[in-house]
C-alpha cells in the first residue's frame, strides 16, 4: 500500500529507473510509480545491444565513433564517463542474472551502424527484455522498494525552491501528494506524440512537460533521433523496429526497383535521409530491406524475435524483401543535467531518455542508449547516497487543488501542445518534416 512519505520517488520502471533503485543504498525507502505496467517502458522493447569498452586499446575508437555520430555536438566529459565505467555496468547486470550470448568461453560482440569495431553485447534480438526483466525481478525482491503499476505522475511537489515530492494519479482516478527527500524522473521519451514511433504510445514526455510548466531547465529537446528500420505496416499503433544489428549482420536496403542505394552502417540520420529521399523519389510509403544472404537457421538463432513479428504480417526474413520505413525512435536532449543526473531543481534528478547530459550530441550511437541509462542512474544514486543524511525530510505539504487534475485527457492535450510548440520553437525545420501531422 503507497504511504504518504518516502525517502526517495522513482517516476519510471525503465532500465534507468530500476537500475537507480538497486543502486540506492537498502534502508532508503522507495516508491517506483510507472503509468501502465511495469514491464511497458521502452528500455523492454530494445533489441539490439549494449555497448562495452572491451579493452583500453578500443577506447579512442569507441570515443570517436560516439562523437562522429553526434556530430561532435556531445560532452566529451559524459562521453568519457560513459565508456569508462561500461565494464562495471557489465560486471553488475550480469551479477543481476543478465545473459549476454557467448562465443564458446567468451562473451560475444556485435556491431552496428557507425561502429568502426564490434563492441556491444546482446541477447539474441530481446537485449532489453533480458536486461529489464532481471532488473525487474531483482528490485521485486527488495524489501525497501515498493513498485506501484498504473499509477501516474500528475504534478510536481515544490517547495523553498526544491522537490519535496510528486502528486500522483492512483488507478482508480484518486489524486494525492506524496512527499520525498527526492525525486528521480525516468519517464522515457516523447515517442507517444507521433504518428508513427517505435516507443509505448503512453511515453510522452510527462516530465518534460512538467519541466515546462514550472521553469526546469531543458537541453536541446529539438534532437530527435529517427530510425531508418521500422516494419512498415497498415496497423494502428506502436511501429516494430527492426534492429540496427540486421544490417550490422549484413542487411542490405534496396529501393522499389530493386537497387541498392546507401551504405546501411552510417550513422542513422544519414541512412534516415536516404530512405526518405528514396521514398520520394518513387512516391513510395516504403523501401525495402533484404537478408537473404544470410542462412535461414542463422537469421532463427539470431533474430528469432524479429522473424516471428515479420511472419505475423506475411513476410519471411531469410527471403523475402521486408517493406521498411522511418519512424520516431529517441530523444538525445531532455531535461538538462549535470554528471549526477542533477537538474536545475534542487533534490529533483532525471535518468534515461528523460534527461540530457549531453552525451548523445546531436544523434545516438546505436546500443549507447541502455549503457547511458545505466551509467548516469548509478553516478546519480551515488551522490544522493553519500548526501541523504544532509537532506531533511520535507515539509508537510500543502494541501494541493484537486480540481486542478480533475480532467487527465485536457492535460495530456495541454502537456503535448506545450512540447510540440517547443519543439517548434527550436526547429521548425524538423516540425515541419516530422510532427506537423501530429499537432
Amino acid at each position: 500500500m503507497m504511504e504518504a512519505y518516502y525517502d526517495v520517488v522513482i517516476v519510471g520502471t525503465g532500465a534507468s529507473g530500476l537500475f537507480t533503485g538497486l543502486s540506492l543504498p537498502g534502508h532508503l525507502r522507495i516508491l517506483m510509480i510507472t503509468k501502465d505496467k511495469v514491464e511497458s517502458s521502452d528500455s523492454y522493447l530494445a533489441q539490439g545491444g549494449i555497448c562495452v569498452l572491451k579493452s583500453e586499446e578500443d577506447y579512442e575508437s569507441y570515443f570517436e565513433d560516439t562523437m562522429r555520430a553526434g556530430h561532435y555536438e556531445n560532452n566529451k566529459e559524459s562521453v568519457r564517463i560513459m565508456i569508462q565505467d561500461s565494464p562495471g555496468i557489465i560486471a553488475s547486470l550480469i551479477s543481476y542474472g543478465v545473459e549476454f550470448e557467448h562465443d564458446g568461453e567468451e562473451l560475444a560482440y556485435t556491431k552496428e551502424g557507425a561502429h568502426s569495431a564490434s563492441r556491444i553485447l546482446y541477447h539474441k534480438d530481446v537485449t532489453g527484455k533480458e536486461i529489464t526483466r532481471k532488473l525487474i525481478a531483482c528490485a521485486r525482491k527488495r524489501p525497501n522498494i515498493t513498485i506501484a503499476a498504473r499509477t501516474a505522475m500528475a504534478d510536481l511537489v515544490i517547495q523553498e525552491d526544491r522537490c519535496t515530492g510528486v502528486v500522483v494519479r492512483e488507478p482508480d482516478g484518486g489524486i494525492r501528494p506524496v512527499s520525498s527527500r527526492a525525486v528521480y524522473l525516468a519517464t522515457g521519451g516523447i515517442g507517444g506524440l507521433f504518428a508513427n514511433s517505435t516507443n509505448f504510445r503512453h511515453i510522452t514526455g510527462d516530465s518534460l512537460a512538467l519541466a515546462l510548466r514550472h521553469g526546469i531547465e531543458l537541453e536541446n529537446i529539438h534532437y530527435i533521433q529517427i530510425h531508418p528500420t521500422t516494419l512498415y505496416s497498415h496497423r494502428e499503433g506502436r511501429r516494430f523496429l527492426i534492429s540496427e544489428s540486421v544490417r550490422g549482420e549484413g542487411a542490405i536496403l534496396l529501393n522499389p526497383d530493386g537497387q541498392r542505394f546507401v551504405d546501411e552502417l552510417q550513422p542513422r540520420d544519414v541512412v534516415t535521409e536516404a530512405i526518405r529521399q528514396e521514398m520520394d523519389r518513387f512516391h513510395s510509403p516504403f523501401v525495402y530491406l533484404s537478408l537473404a544472404h544470410m542462412q535461414k537457421e542463422k537469421i532463427l538463432y539470431r533474430f528469432p524475435n524479429i522473424y516471428e513479428r515479420c511472419l505475423e504480417e506475411g513476410y519471411d526474413l531469410s527471403g523475402d524483401r521486408i517493406p521498411i520505413t522511418p519512424a520516431q525512435h529517441y530523444l538525445m536532449g531532455g531535461i538538462c543535467t549535470d554528471s549526477f543526473a542533477r537538474t536545475s531543481l534542487g533534490n529533483l534528478f532525471a535518468v534515461g531518455e528523460a534527461g540530457c547530459n549531453g552525451v548523445h550530441g546531436a544523434n545516438r550511437l546505436a546500443s549507447n542508449s541502455l549503457l547511458e541509462s545505466l551509467v548516469f542512474a548509478r553516478r546519480g544514486a551515488g551522490l544522493l547516497a553519500s548526501a541523504i543524511g544532509s537532506i531533511s525530510p520535507p515539509p508537510v505539504p500543502a494541501s494541493i487543488d484537486v480540481s486542478a487534475y480533475a480532467d487527465p485527457q485536457a492535460r495530456s492535450r495541454e502537456d503535448k501542445a506545450l512540447i510540440l510548440n517547443e519543439i517548434k520553437r527550436r526547429d521548425r525545420e524538423f516540425y515541419d518534416k516530422w510532427c506537423n501531422d501530429e499537432n
